[in-house]
Parts: C-alpha cells; sequence; structure tokens
C-alpha cells in the first residue's frame, strides 16, 4: 500500500508506504527531511520487512516477540522549519486509521521520539504503536513496560537513544572479532552525531576503538589521536550539531566530507541516505562501512567498495536493533532495565551479524546479499506459521 498526502495550509508532501503485513500489523519509523520521495519511503519499507523477519528465528519458541510487517512513512520538510510541527500534526491525523489499525511508527530521522509523541497526541492518537496492541497479552502491562524502558536515563541519554547505537557498535565489533583485529588497534570515522550516531560513537569508544572523526552540518571535527567523545556527545545540540567551543586544542576542522576519507578502519555513515556514491566512494580508506544511517551506501558504490576489498555490513542487519528493542520491550523479552536492554540487544545483534557474515563467506556473497538471502528464507516461515492478517 502506498499514500501520498499533501499538507492543505503548506503544500508540504508526506508519504505512507506499508510493504508487508503479519498478523495484520507493519512496523516502520517515520523520517522528516527535505527532498524525501515516495520512493524513497517505498525503499525503507521494504527495508523494514527484512530487518523484522531478520529477528525473526523459527527454532525460538521461548521469545514473546514475533516480528510484524514492514512499513515506512516520511515528510519532504526541513525539521528545523518553523511551519515542521504543524506539517507533523496534520500528517498524523491524516494517517490516524492507519495508525490505529495497521502502522506501527516511532522517530526517524530528523525527528524524535518525544516530538513524535506530541505530535500523536494532537492528532488524537492513543500512542504511535497502538496497532500491536490487540496482540499483547497485557496491554495495560505493557504500555507501562515501555513507558519505563522510555523514562530510563544512562548517563544523561534516554535509553530509547541509546539502544541503536548498542546495536551498531556490536556489529561493527563482530567484524573486528571475526578479523582478528584488537579494538585498541581500531579507528572509527562517523557521519553524525544524532540519536543513532552518537551511541554509536559512545559504545565504541568505550569499548576502547579511537574515534578519529565525527561530522556533523557545520563541518568535520577530526583528531588522529581520539576525540572526546563524552565532551562532544555533551555539547551538541537536539539536531546533532556539535557547539565548537567544546573543542580541544588538538582537535582540527575540517571540511564537510573528510570524515569520508579518514584515515580509519572503520567508517558509519549515521546521518542521511546516499551518502556514499559511486564517485566519493573512491575516498574511502577503511575497511569496514557500517551502515548505521537507512541506505547511505548505493548500490553502485557498494559494489566498486567491494572491488576494492571493503566489505559494508547493511543496514537491515546493523541498525535493527531500535526497533526490536520496542518490541522485546513491549511483549515482555525484556523489562525496563538498561543493563538488561544492553545484554540483550548485544546478544541479538551479535548472533545475527554472525549468522549473515558466515552466510557471506559460505555463499561467497557479500553480507548484504547474505542478509537478503536469510530474510528470504524466513519470510514465507512466517506467512504460513502467523498470516499475513489477523
Amino acid at each position: 500500500m502506498s499514500l501520498t498526502w499533501t499538507d492543505h495550509i503548506t503544500g508540504t508532501e508526506g508519504y505512507l508506504v506499508v510493504d508487508r503485513l503479519v498478523r495484520g500489523v507493519s512496523s516502520g519509523g517515520l523520517r522528516m527531511r527535505r527532498g524525501c520521495t515516495l520512493a524513497e519511503v517505498a525503499g525503507l519499507a521494504k527495508g523494514m520487512t527484512m530487518k523484522e523477519a531478520l529477528h525473526f528465528d523459527p527454532a525460538d519458541a521461548h521469545t514473546r516477540y514475533i516480528p510484524l510487517g514492514g512499513a515506512k512513512g516520511g515528510i519532504d520538510c526541513d525539521p528545523r522549519d518553523p511551519a515542521a510541527y504543524g506539517v507533523l500534526v496534520r500528517f498524523l491525523r491524516a494517517m490516524r486509521p492507519y495508525v490505529e489499525n495497521v502502522w506501527t511508527t516511532g522517530e526517524d530521522l530528523g525527528l524524535s521520539q518525544d516530538v513524535v509523541d506530541r505530535a500523536a497526541a494532537e492528532a488524537g492518537l492513543v500512542s504511535t504503536v497502538q496497532a500491536v496492541h490487540p496482540l499483547l497479552d497485557d496491554e495495560t502491562e505493557a504500555r507501562r513496560r515501555l513507558a519505563d524502558a522510555f523514562a530510563v536515563s544512562v548517563d544523561g541519554i534516554g535509553l530509547d537513544e541509546l539502544v541503536g547505537g548498542c546495536g551498531v557498535a556490536e556489529c561493527a565489533l563482530a567484524a573486528l572479532d571475526r578479523a582478528g583485529v584488537t579494538h585498541a588497534d581500531a579507528r572509527v570515522s562517523l557521519q553524525g552525531l544524532g540519536t543513532m550516531g552518537g551511541a554509536t560513537a559512545r559504545f565504541l569508544s568505550r569499548a576502547g576503538l579511537a574515534v578519529v572523526a565525527i561530522a556533523d552540518v557545520k563541518g568535520t571535527i577530526a583528531n588522529p589521536s581520539g576525540l572526546d567523545v563524552e565532551a562532544l556527545l555533551a555539547a551538541r545540540d537536539a539536531h546533532g550539531t556539535v557547539d565548537r567551543g567544546a573543542l580541544r586544542d588538538e582537535d582540527r576542522e575540517l571540511p564537510s566530507d573528510a570524515w569520508l576519507a579518514a584515515d580509519a578502519d572503520v567508517l558509519v555513515p549515521a546521518a542521511v541516505s546516499y551518502a556514499v556514491d559511486a564517485v566519493n566512494q573512491a575516498s574511502v580508506r577503511a575497511r569496514w562501512v557500517v551502515e548505521a544511517a537507512n541506505m547511505p551506501v548505493l548500490p553502485e558504490a557498494e559494489e566498486l567498495l567491494a572491488g576494492r576489498g571493503i566489505t559494508v555490513l547493511p543496514d537491515v542487519v546493523v541498525n535493527s536493533g531500535t526497533n526490536a528493542w520496542w518490541w522485546w520491550t513491549l511483549f515482555g523479552d525484556i523489562g525496563p532495565d538498561a543493563d538488561e536492554a544492553f545484554g540483550h540487544t548485544r546478544r541479538a545483534m551479535r548472533t545475527l551479524m554472525d549468522r549473515v557474515l558466515e552466510r557471506a563467506a559460505a555463499d561467497g556473497s557479500t553480507p548484504r546479499a547474505a542478509a537478503h538471502a536469510l530474510a528470504a528464507d524466513r519470510l514465507p516461515v512466517m506467512a504460513e506459521r502467523f498470516g499475513w492478517y489477523r
């Protein structure tokens, strides 16, 4: 199902694509960025179908979380525009029947969960995930558990803003460990210090890796000896832009695209889609590109990178932890506790990344092709076992 909405006040367009239903429900966030297109949203919705399927283990009879179908929403608007919040409210009001019945959603690029929740309440919605409520054993307890989880803060940052980056970091560490690379010897460059990029930087830094470059809208901050990640996190605004007053004397300010060519082992595009194309991929020096953002590496760029021996760890695996954490918590596989959430996320993401890398090695394929093959194996089982509709 594909919908295009036009705001009657500003003329802004928004999109909803439901790629697949499982038990009548789909899952996928809502993004807001200038230039967002229906084709982009459709690609993201397909990716959500694969993310859900990859977190389904047909042999695990103990998990309460049964993966859903895939969907995505998008609004072609700059989230910094003063009119953006009103557009968001009107979009959610127009999409209310779908949110109530088939589409569970949450924050994505350009939107924080608190803003989405506030706009959803103004639009008359009980919750952005209320379509899944009929599938819960105890809706009241499940909603309380999720609300409690969102109230958890770790070192001043909400748990919901950290679990995704925890998953990204674990995927990167799985690749390093498989290759026998010592964490203390590895260097990282990131594009983006928002929710996903910031949390990824924190977890990789705490794992012993040196974060040598971080890019935001103002440019790239670099230090070959390693940046003070915690200081930069404390100095960023709601959009992930770092106050340059927090930089140390040895930190350097470089052009916006300098993160791409940094002398690093791990490159993490964690900001926008289509960041690495067939031209600028030639600047990449890293051994691994870890897709914390959705669709940051274009297909032709990935092919060229592979030809140079550079491995792309795909978004459908790498950044799937946030979505899975919502459902692990709501369905009751984990409680509203940071240590439990991080432990479960690390184990699940490590297991999934290892399976993908093993499948890629066995098939002689890329990790993305291996992930797609695993999802293709699981989708028919999901359809047979749970059905597309209630």
